[in-house]
């Protein structure tokens, strides 16, 4: 044992610094290796590389064809689309949704040949749409991934907060136009769907619906920030929001990701103080979004004329709408209830206007409904 004690020590002592200053030329080496050294590479003829400039994917067996095509809005700017049709389907409805988180990513849940398989995880309905034999349409909003343009977290309307021409409630028309008129597979029908921002766009489409737009589900939906939902609670920044706001806005494609500077989120806000100083930290004055919660913390103009419960109100009732809402909504707990309350009053024959409520967190609806935390149903 003693002997084993001693070599280990000479080791650490004396071989192992005089290897590694071998290993980075501090020391000589043997005279044949420092020969070989210097050799110059030979120059051998370079081989084709074995990837194709543009591969196409052999997808003759599968269930479903994909089409990805750029949409054109009435001002010129383009929105990346991904249509997928069932293979023979004819005079099949159209089901829309509009995401600023990745249309590709979003109809890519599965390396298979199965409709099924890749929308599951978004569409965990796939037994009804499969089965329905429904078109599926995933875009992106504008200015987020593969789509041209200007991102506006919540675009507002055209008005005192949107000089421009367009807003969600115009892409919504002009992305339903062109639909229906160059599917030759469908049947001019087409619903639109979605969750927590996804929920929101479906309710922009009601301000100004398209002739073919025949229904609306709006699930979990960003309605007012202010009030009960997302950006603040009844005035109470929630300060969990930062990383989301920093990941959604400061590029394009999401892909500039939060960091923490502790293990523990508390820690980390703790030690910032107030919300201010943690976004200062991470560079969120850059953030035209993140500059506008700055300037809006109380329940002014800018967050009334944005609030679509509001706004929804004021308008005529054209398009049957189904509100789903969490119970235990930790994001947007507000605005499916108050969504339902602006548009009940206008359905006279109490056929139009529907809301379905379940003992769930935010977005579960869609997955495993059977527990919340520790309660199992």
């Amino acid at each position: 044992m003693g002997n084993r004690r001693s070599f280990s020590n000479f080791f650490n002592i004396w071989l192992l610094p005089a290897l590694f200053a071998m290993l980075l030329g501090l020391l000589p080496c043997n005279g044949q290796l420092a020969a070989q050294g210097k050799k110059k590479p030979a120059n051998y003829p370079g081989l084709p590389s074995e990837t194709p400039e543009k591969f196409v994917e052999a997808t003759d067996s599968f269930d479903h064809v994909r089409r990805e095509v750029m949409i054109p809005m009435r001002d010129g700017v383009r929105l990346h689309t991904v249509i997928l049709v069932p293979k023979g389907v004819q005079n099949a409805p159209i089901l829309l949704t509009r995401t600023p988180y990745n249309a590709t990513a979003l109809t890519r849940h599965a390396a298979s040949a199965h409709l099924g398989p890749v929308l599951q995880g978004y569409d965990n309905a796939t037994d009804v749409i499969v089965e329905g034999g429904y078109i599926r349409v995933v875009q992106d909003v504008r200015g987020k991934h593969g789509s041209e343009g200007d991102y506006v977290m919540n675009r507002p309307l055209r008005g005192p907060l949107n000089p421009t021409p367009v807003d969600h409630a115009t892409d919504t028309w002009d992305t339903i136009d062109w639909l229906v008129k160059n599917i030759p597979e469908g049947n001019g029908r087409v619903g639109i769907l979605g969750i927590s921002y996804d929920g929101f766009l479906p309710l922009m489409a009601l301000v100004d619906p398209h002739p073919a737009l025949k229904a609306a589900v709006p699930m979990n939906p960003m309605v007012d920030g202010w009030i009960g939902d997302d950006w603040f609670h009844n005035g109470a920044f929630r300060q969990q929001n930062l990383p989301y706001i920093y990941e959604q806005v400061a590029t394009r494609g999401s892909d500039v990701k939060w960091w923490n500077s502790h293990f523990d989120d508390y820690d980390t806000y703790l030690q910032a103080v107030s919300a201010g100083e943690l976004g200062r930290r991470h560079g969120m004055e850059q953030l035209g979004f993140w500059r506008r919660i700055l300037a809006h913390p109380s329940y002014d103009a800018f967050w009334r004329e944005q609030a679509m419960d509001r706004v929804l109100a004021a308008l005529p009732l054209k398009v049957p709408v189904m509100i789903v809402h969490s119970l235990w909504d930790q994001e947007d707990i507000y605005g499916a209830p108050a969504v339902y309350a602006a548009l009940e009053a206008k359905d006279i024959g109490n056929d139009r206007v529907f809301l379905v409520m379940g003992p769930w967190c935010h977005s579960q609806m869609i997955g495993d409904g059977s527990s919340l935390g520790a309660l199992r149903f």
